[in-house]
């Protein structure tokens, strides 16, 4: 995402200063850009500070599970908003125990700070607090499609570790009288990497395993526009949003996504072909986000991330 003049955002919000967690991730810095581009003046905190620089942006390394110097970093900043996107995301790939313990207390720690200081938070929660992304058993969804008050039964370490940050997040509304902000983002995809441009084949989906998210997704841009409407949004309390395309990434009809992964279909499904086993509806009515991107369209896009990384 390159540098552009300010514009008018597309979501008007009285924000001019902000905290970025996860500042360097696939994710953050994509949100960082897309806040300094429209004027904000951002300040990204992450393990490790970049190598490059832009304008609107400071950086400041902070080990978030690390309470005295996460309230002292958000206390010193006092910026108008945080957005809260640090997390160890993969249970494949890390220790069950160090992720859940990363991913809880760097939420606790972050969010409790913003309320003592009395400040509105969006962060990133995950479509993994349903339980279907990283299942030993058979995952079946109760009724399609799944929307915020689906049942969420995580097995998993991550989707726990999500599911706990969303009671935190409750939690911190209710003390401090803040408005936060949960965004549950399908399986992000980036327009500057490979694994965002998945094959339509038509497999043979008989030999996957019953788990998964039924081939929702969403580009990271998206997630960004989705963060910039929660921050423009009127809220009170503790809303969460699931942040999705439209369809699904495979191009096959939904119904028979989940019928052949899960072995049957559940009797509440209010789907149309392509159309995305997560409902992006809640969305739509409360913060006026619809999602503006999708690869089925845009596969051939030449498109630049973040240049400071």
């Amino acid at each position: 995402m390159a540098e552009t003049e300010l514009s008018t955002p597309e979501f008007e919000y009285d924000i001019e200063s902000a905290i970025v967690t996860g500042a360097t991730g696939d994710v953050g810095s994509w949100v960082v850009d897309q806040l300094a581009d429209r004027g904000v003046d951002v300040v990204g905190v992450d393990f490790d500070r970049p190598d490059g620089v832009r304008a609107n942006v400071d950086f400041r390394a902070v080990d978030l599970t690390e309470g005295v110097d996460t309230w002292e970093t958000i206390a010193e900043v006092d910026p108008d908003a945080v957005v809260h996107l640090a997390a160890l995301s993969d249970p494949l790939e890390n220790p069950s125990t160090r992720l859940f313990e990363n991913n809880v207390t760097s939420a606790y720690n972050v969010l409790q700070a913003a309320g003592r200081e009395g400040i509105d938070v969006v962060w990133s929660s995950s479509q993994a607090t349903y339980g279907a992304l990283f299942a030993a058993s058979t995952w079946t969804p109760d009724y399609l499609p799944i929307d915020e008050a689906h049942d969420r039964r995580p097995e998993d370490a991550y989707g726990l570790s999500k599911v706990c940050g969303e009671e935190i997040a409750k939690s911190m509304a209710r003390r401090y009288g803040i408005s936060v902000a949960t965004i549950r983002p399908a399986t992000i995809f980036s327009p500057t990497k490979e694994r965002a441009r998945p094959t339509e084949d038509g497999s043979d989906l008989s030999s996957e395993e019953p788990t998964g998210n039924f081939a929702s997704y969403v580009d990271v841009r998206d997630v960004a526009r989705m963060i910039e409407a929660a921050l423009a949004a009127d809220l009170e309390g503790h809303e969460e949003f699931l942040c999705v395309a439209d369809e699904n990434y495979l191009g096959r009809p939904t119904a028979e996504l989940v019928e052949t992964v899960c072995g049957s279909i559940p009797r509440g499904v209010d789907l149309e072909g392509k159309e995305s086993a997560l409902s992006n509806a809640k969305a739509a009515d409360v913060l006026g986000w619809t999602p503006a991107h999708t690869w089925h369209e845009g596969a051939d896009e030449d498109v630049s991330g973040p240049t400071w990384l």
